[in-house]
């Protein structure tokens, strides 16, 4: 389990794709409930870790990879600054933005940590459970093979 976690968190944190393979493979190996906790502590923790990584050098290479994107962002939390946390909540909820922009752009226009935070913990909620469900229905042979 702690290897898991590392790796999540490595992933998440320095923005290497497959995390939804690691999401699907917590529902194979923890089950449902122990896999949406662990899936969503470990992409919290890891997207707080690149929030925090982008916080110190992430302007320079946000700036690079997205420049439109950055400035639409910019302008989209300054028009919703009074309501930013349920703004946030919806960019987690649904896949209007990735979530790795989301990640390393956030403390680039100044949304609060704690928001940040917030957002990522409960915004993740029903996209992990889909995809831990999913894995649990992988893992399980007599699901996968057809027969019920």
């Amino acid at each position: 389990m702690l290897g898991y976690c590392s790796v999540y968190i490595f992933m998440q944190t320095f923005m290497i794709p497959g995390t939804i393979f690691m999401s699907l493979l917590a529902g194979a190996l923890f089950g449902v409930c122990k896999g949406i906790i662990l899936v969503v502590f470990t992409a919290t923790a890891g997207a707080s870790s690149c929030y925090f990584l982008s916080k110190i050098i992430g302007r320079p290479l946000a700036g690079w990879l997205w420049p439109e994107k950055l400035r639409f962002f910019q302008a989209e939390i300054a028009k919703r600054r009074e309501k930013l946390l349920n703004y946030m909540l919806f960019l987690r909820i649904t896949p209007t933005l990735p979530n790795t922009f989301i990640n390393l752009a956030s403390p680039i226009v100044d949304i609060p940590f704690h928001i940040f935070f917030f957002a990522t913990l409960f915004g993740l909620i029903p996209a992990s459970f889909i995809t831990v469900r999913a894995g649990l229905a992988l893992g399980d042979p007599e699901i996968s093979q057809g027969s019920v």
